[in-house]
């Protein structure tokens, strides 16, 4: 039984550290990308490759990973609910349900995204409201301050949930065709060439993992996917989110209203995919380093 017990406690370690190494490679892109997606007005004339280089001149390099603090916060909980739910719910669906194959994946995943969407969202909120802020012009102090304020002047804990609908409903598909597509892709790429693309487990010899090349393309590729499918919800998600700080929220209080004006506004390309290949650069090495990490923890802690 100890083993067991330790067993959810490592498992729970893995996913909280791969999450952490995922956003830490990707968090000036991160800072960058709110400010574009919201219209920051410091730097909303600018590309993606201009405001990564006109923040540390602005605002240090230190600038670039802006909000990063709280978002380690939010991402180590984050990382970690999501990978162990998703082993626990793929187990039950297995069992309970007796669905298997690759659907069992896309199910799991999309249940354990929504998972630690729900379990984690006030910090991501606070941590936007951070990210957003620009040196000189400071509405919170910190994270304690930004929660403080929040909740005294936005209505208690429901202020802290605006912009979850479309979060949920974007990370249903993302997080699921993320699992989905990363499992899929290793379990056949391990079936049809074992010797090429896997090698044994460093903590159990009789199970195949993939080689680490392998492990990051596919990682890669499951981010490209599951991006493309969920974006205009993440673009919703965020105007909700900073919400009473920008000039037109009350046009966007539900998703809905928020979806039909950002596409009345700025159409397809320039506003529900605003930003999405600045999003590739980002989604892409996370998902990968998110996995890679994780297949790596899983060995490193015996998991196997």
């Amino acid at each position: 039984a100890a083993r067991r017990d330790f067993y959810w406690l490592r498992s729970f370690i893995a996913g909280g550290v791969a999450g952490c190494c995922a956003k830490t490679t990707t968090a000036p892109l991160d800072r960058v990308k709110i400010l574009l997606q919201a219209h920051n007005h410091h730097y909303k004339h600018l590309g993606v490759f201009s405001t990564l280089c006109a923040v540390p001149k602005k605002e240090g390099y230190l600038g670039l990973y802006k909000g990063n603090g709280a978002m380690m916060i939010r991402i180590f909980p984050y990382g970690a609910i999501q990978f162990m739910a998703f082993d626990q719910y793929k187990k039950v669906i297995k069992k309970q349900l007796g669905i298997s194959g690759h659907v069992h994946r896309l199910m799991a995943g999309s249940m354990a995204g929504i998972t630690a969407v729900i379990c984690t969202y006030p910090l991501d909120m606070v941590r936007v409201r951070l990210a957003f802020q620009v040196k000189g012009e400071h509405k919170y102090m910190g994270i304690i301050h930004a929660f403080k304020m929040i909740y005294t002047k936005e209505g208690g804990f429901r202020g802290f949930y605006r912009g979850l609908m479309p979060t949920v409903v974007g990370m249903a598909p993302y997080a699921g065709f993320s699992f989905f597509t990363f499992g899929t892709l290793k379990s056949i790429g391990l079936a049809q060439a074992p010797n090429l693309l896997g090698r044994p487990s460093l903590d159990n010899p009789d199970v195949l993992v993939l080689k680490t090349h392998v492990n990051l393309l596919c990682g890669g590729i499951a981010g490209a996917i599951a991006q493309t499918i969920s974006y205009p919800l993440d673009v919703t998600r965020r105007r909700m989110q900073l919400g009473a700080v920008l000039p037109d929220s009350e046009k966007c209080l539900t998703m809905v209203q928020t979806l039909k004006y950002v596409y009345q506004q700025h159409g397809v390309r320039r506003g529900l995919y605003r930003g999405l290949s600045l999003n590739y650069i980002r989604c892409i090495p996370s998902q990968a380093v998110a996995f890679t990490t994780y297949e790596l923890m899983k060995q490193f802690l015996h998991l196997n």
